[in-house]
């Protein structure tokens, strides 16, 4: 390479030195250094102060030819002070920004070092995990948590994405009307979290994986469905899970923890022909297309509760009109709602109807 470069420099000036520039980032990258050590190589070969930055944290990397980190303002940004800029992209997404500082014109190689160093970033953060980051390309999100992933694919997707291989994780899939980018800021403050939007019915299911969440930590206008991976399972079992989970949420419980669903959790598998051809399903489902707002909040409470007096506690009412409600709600569903087995017949029914009336 390097003979190659001094007989084509003999001819062409830009062209040797182009190659040199090309040899000297391949022989970086070979040496897989970090950031900062691309930082120092680039202002070293360049002259003048080089910058990174990454957009996920805003994380910035500055150094001067000298080799040290360059003080004052960083540039990346602010416009005029960067002589030459170059965006870094990595599976066609753009994730940060290389530059270049001269206090005179640029140089007519500047382009060229700058193309190879936005490479060697590139590589340099696919290899050692990108850094935090919120909203995500969709298309790789749904490569990681997909059913039909190779798992080599889907290693591959993840590890883009920042997440170590089989590293535990957590997964929800989110009903929002809140941006997903600041949901997730708010469930995983200190981690790193990664968002997207799937598409399908109702504009689509929103994605949210987490090294760590906080369930009470999601806003109000949200409901989720949550749960784990061990990392010894393919992730797109957990994302099953995060959807059946989703399908329980309720405005009185927004967020819906799969594992704490138990044997509930086998009635979103109850084909749905079968669910609405029960009785009990069948009786709820006519009341419910002529019922107050306020009929189906006392049966909602009713079943939370368990209790008359709990769930008028829960409705501020008094217990003797929940008491009347109540009996409306017995004879209109044909099930005594005192005693146990009506209760339970009651909850199921309730539950099921919710799971076949979802369209998310």
């Amino acid at each position: 390479m390097e003979a190659l470069a001094l007989r084509l420099s003999g001819l062409d000036p830009y062209v040797g030195g182009a190659i040199r520039i090309v040899a000297f980032y391949d022989t970086l990258m070979r040496r897989r250094v970090d950031l900062a050590a691309l930082a120092r190589a680039s202002a070293g070969l360049a002259e003048c102060v080089t910058g990174i930055r990454l957009h996920g944290t805003g994380r910035v990397v500055r150094a001067s030819p000298l080799g040290t980190e360059a003080t004052g303002p960083a540039a990346a940004g602010e416009e005029g002070e960067a002589s030459t800029a170059v965006p870094v992209t990595l599976d066609e997404e753009e994730i940060g920004v290389v530059w270049l500082e001269r206090s005179g014109p640029p140089n007519p190689l500047d382009e060229v070092l700058l193309d190879r160093l936005a490479l060697a970033v590139a590589a340099a953060v696919e290899r050692y995990g990108p850094a935090r980051t919120t909203m995500a390309d969709p298309a790789l999100v749904e490569l990681a948590v997909g059913t039909g992933t190779d798992e080599a694919a889907r290693a591959r997707a993840l590890r883009l994405l920042g997440f170590a291989a089989g590293a535990p994780l957590h997964v929800a899939a989110v009903r929002s009307a809140v941006p997903l980018d600041r949901v997730g800021a708010l469930v995983c403050p200190g981690g790193l979290v990664k968002a997207a939007v799937l598409a399908g019915p109702g504009g689509g299911t929103g994605v949210l994986l987490a090294t760590a969440m906080d369930r009470a930590a999601f806003p109000e206008g949200v409901r989720a469905g949550l749960a784990d991976s061990a990392g010894t399972e393919p992730l797109d079992a957990a994302w099953r899970r995060a959807r059946t989970a989703l399908r329980f949420a309720t405005d009185r419980e927004p967020v819906a923890v799969h594992a704490e669903l138990g044997a509930l959790a086998l009635l979103a598998e109850v084909p749905e022909a079968a669910a609405r051809a029960n009785p009990d399903v069948t009786a709820l489902s006519r009341f419910a297309a002529g019922a107050s707002p306020e009929d189906l909040e006392t049966l909602d409470a009713y079943c939370a509760t368990g209790s008359l007096r709990r769930a008028a506690d829960l409705l501020h009412l008094h217990h003797s009109s929940v008491s009347r409600r109540l009996d409306h709600l017995s004879r209109s569903l044909a099930l005594d709602l005192t005693t146990p087995t009506g209760l339970t017949r009651a909850r199921l029914a309730l539950t099921t109807w919710r799971l076949i009336e979802d369209t998310a």
